[in-house]
């Protein structure tokens, strides 16, 4: 007989691959783990993270992809055009994508660049390169930073957002990410901007709900200062 598996992480929401997380549970770890960051919570409130809707993860890079280094409204216009390439209510395929010649996708607002990661993801997706909606739960978080990676213009920090809040694993630590620094230091009164050793280090205490840590270190920069 197979030796059964590992069982799957809980995540944030429920969906077909496992039980939901208890948000009272994991504010209440992170409370008792961290004083520091439990006043954080306490000011923050509750967690408000939502599911994404019904897409893929190629979908969901395709639109991160489009959105890099842009903001919400200038990404938004292209991401519509890019959209309108395409006919019909749904996303386009990975197919359907790999058949659109650069300059087509460039007349959308693409750069050379973000056109060329996205025939590239449409490549890998086509290749089973790119996990499904099923298979991206049963992975573990290196696997998923190693075979997305592999896609031009899917950094790892990329790949994290998706893990957070897309497949919403619990336990996921951006160590790249300026605002989660921001808050650390602005939480945890630092006047520079922490190593990735400090933030490891500390985080450790919060496992196994560092994404949620995470999302009130970011809520940590909108909130009125003390």
């Amino acid at each position: 007989m197979t030796p059964p598996g590992p069982a799957p992480t809980p995540l944030f929401w429920r969906d077909d691959s496992g039980p939901c997380v208890n948000w009272a549970q994991a504010v209440a770890h992170l409370s008792r783990a961290d004083p520091a960051l439990g006043g954080l919570i306490k000011r923050a409130g509750p967690p408000r993270l939502e599911p994404p809707g019904p897409i893929s993860p190629f979908h969901y890079l395709q639109r991160a992809i489009i959105y890099q280094q842009l903001s919400g409204k200038a990404a938004g216009t292209i991401f519509g055009r890019f959209r309108a390439i395409y006919s019909g209510s749904r996303p386009p395929s990975p197919a359907a994508v790999s058949q659109t010649p650069i300059p087509v996708l460039r007349s959308a607002g693409l750069s050379e660049a973000k056109a060329k990661a996205i025939i590239d993801l449409a490549s890998h997706a086509k290749r089973g390169t790119v996990p499904s909606r099923t298979e991206l739960p049963r992975l573990a978080p290196d696997q998923i930073i190693e075979r997305l990676t592999q896609v031009r213009g899917v950094g790892q920090w990329t790949v994290e957002m998706l893990m957070i809040f897309y497949l919403g694993h619990p336990d996921i630590l951006p160590l790249g990410d300026l605002g989660i620094r921001k808050g650390f230091a602005l939480t945890f009164g630092m006047k520079r901007l922490p190593a990735p050793r400090t933030m490891t280090t500390r985080a450790a205490a919060w496992r196994p709900y560092r994404s949620l840590a995470c999302w009130y270190l970011w809520r940590a920069l909108d909130l009125p200062k003390e």
